[in-house]
Order: structure tokens, then sequence, then C-alpha cells
């Protein structure tokens, strides 16, 4: 079921990331190859690939957790990598996570979970700090459970509140560990809906590392395919379908039924025009 828009809590955000020529290394081995793209604002940027791929270690990249071997990351222009200690602390300000697990501290209610960033970094008072949790609570359909314990709630709406706290200090840019992990598929849906349409609303640049095939399928409006360290394919979910990449293919449609159904699907549809996701 859709969860349906509320009147805007934040100011509309503008936020593009470019990645440049990024490689990382640990010790001799190299993780990510030259990598080049562009996450857009506005938009739910898919990152996705196999296991030890490398998507992980972009990710981290990205927010900083792993300082790059070589390589530009910029933020509306701004150079993450080559700013200072205390500047990537003031620029981590401006993003919101979310992590696989929701992360949630099990002492604190709902409520004071979403607080929690408010009352690290901002500068509202007690009362403007619950008002603003509230609205994202409400914001995320949770308003009712904020004097429950997150042992109290289910596993979906455990990463509601963790959803709720992520935008609680209105970020530029959004990021997103596998957000639909241990969710039954319906769950999973209704996380999709809500962190599309907040990107949408908010015009966020949101970011999700993701295996989940129904996310890439139903809200990859810009995904970026990662394969043995290296970017493989770039563009959107319905040029899947007719993508003639077949590292691509083979990882999205993986089963022989999978591989059936896309068949069935193409052999119906007109040929597409040249996209810039092929051969990219």
């Amino acid at each position: 079921m859709p969860i349906p828009k509320k009147n805007s809590i934040f100011a509309e955000n503008y936020g593009m990331i470019e990645v440049k020529h990024l490689y990382k290394s640990f010790d001799d081995k190299e993780v990510l190859k030259d990598i080049s793209t562009v996450f857009e604002d506005g938009k739910t940027n898919l990152i996705i690939g196999q296991s030890g791929s490398g998507k992980t270690v972009l990710m981290k990249n990205l927010v900083g957790l792993f300082d790059p071997t070589s390589g530009q990351i910029l933020y509306d222009g701004r150079d993450f990598v080559a700013m200072s200690k205390q500047e990537k602390v003031h620029m981590r300000r401006e993003m919101g996570m979310i992590f696989q697990s929701a992360a949630l501290f099990d002492s604190l209610t709902v409520l004071e979970n979403v607080m929690f960033p408010l009352d690290m970094f901002s500068a509202m008072n007690l009362r403007e700090r619950q008002k603003r949790a509230m609205d994202c609570l409400d914001r995320v359909n949770l308003v009712g459970a904020e004097t429950k314990y997150p042992g109290e709630i289910s596993g979906g709406m455990q990463k509601r509140v963790a959803i709720a706290r992520a935008i609680a200090l209105n970020p530029k840019y959004l990021f997103c560990d596998e957000p639909n992990s241990g969710l039954d598929p319906k769950t999973s849906l209704v996380i999709d809906d809500l962190l599309h349409s907040i990107t949408r609303e908010f015009r966020m640049t949101t970011i999700i590392n993701t295996h989940d095939m129904n996310s890439v399928m139903g809200i990859g409006e810009n995904i970026v395919y990662i394969y043995e360290g290296h970017k493989e394919w770039q563009g959107q979910s319905s040029q899947i379908m007719n993508s003639t990449n077949k590292r691509l293919t083979d990882f999205i449609f993986a089963s022989d039924l999978l591989k059936e159904m896309r068949e069935a699907i193409t052999h119906q549809m007109p040929t597409p025009s040249p996209s810039r996701g092929e051969g990219s």
C-alpha cells in the first residue's frame, strides 16, 4: 500500500554527486577501478552488483568511511576527498544514512531515536526537536508509535523509524545500505515507495545499495552496475529488459524462470533506441 504524501516539512534540496576516476586499493588488492559516474538529485540512484563486486566499498568511499586511493568525489562541485577533517564533519551533516539493520537504540523510544541526530547536531530547543521528530514520524505513518521501544514494533516499522531519523536533519544526500534486508516482499515494496516518494518530494540525492531486484525494477531511476570493481553498466530500469550487456542480464535474470520471462517480454516490445547505459 503506498505511503500517502504529507505536507512538506522540509525545504527542497538540490545536490548532485559526481564520481571521477575513483580507485580504491587495500594493500596490493585493487577493489575499485576507475569508476566515473553521476548520482542525480531528485532520483533514486541504485548501486547493484554481486557480493564482492565493490559496491559496498564504493558506498563507504562516498560517505567518507574509506579514503579513495585516487580520484574525486564531488558534492555539488565540492571535492569531498580533498576536504579537511573538519570540513568533512560539516559535510556529513548534509547526509542521512539508513543502515542494513535499522540500527536503532534499543533503550530509546521511537521518538527519542528520531530525535537523536537533532539532539546531537541541531540548535533547536526541546519542544522544537520533539515537534520535528513527530513531523518526521508523521511522514512515515508512525504517529501513535512514538512511545514504543524498537523491540515492540515490527521490522518494517523499525526501518520506517530509521528513515524518519535519517531525514530529521533535512539532508541533501540520503544513503541506504540494503534497506529491505530481512523484510518480506510486501513490506519491502512499502519501504521502496516511501524512499522514492521522499526523494522526489524533497529532491534529495538518494543512493541505495541493494540486492533486491524488485527495487531495481520498481524504483531504479539511475542504476549503476558494478562488476569486479569497475562500472560495467549504467542506465534506467526500463532499459534493462532490452540490454545487450550479458554480464548485467546474467546478474539480473539469474534463474531460468526469469530468463524465460525476459525473453517472452522482450519479444513483445519494440526495439529501443540506443541508451547511454549500453556499453558504459
